[in-house]
């Protein structure tokens, strides 16, 4: 099973080319940037939400940085002052009225 690979991954308008060969990675790309308007923008790093990390052991996935954004997102939130959408995603009972705590 030693045979060429070549993997295209296509998303809304992003697209990845990947594979174990890479004249035919080339070929493809040719090819679709002959039908279409298209931008190499260089190696992966970043894929819907997902960090890509390439290394001799292999390639590794991670969501980090969503989760990060995500976290620093919440926190921002529990920091507003007392509005009706805070109250509704932070309390347990939409009626209570928090307390100030400065």
């Amino acid at each position: 099973m030693g045979g060429k690979t070549v993997a295209l991954i296509i998303y809304i308008d992003d697209m990845i080319v990947t594979g174990n060969d890479e004249d035919e990675i080339s070929e493809l790309q040719k090819y679709i940037a002959s039908e279409f308007e298209m931008k190499d923008r260089g190696g992966l790093k970043y894929f819907l939400g997902i960090e890509v990390y390439k290394s001799k052991l292999g390639i590794f996935l991670s969501q980090r940085k969503y989760v990060l954004d995500l976290l620093d997102r919440y926190v921002r939130l529990q920091t507003c002052r007392n509005t009706n959408h805070t109250k509704s995603l932070f309390s347990k009972y939409p009626d209570q009225v928090p307390t100030n705590k400065e």
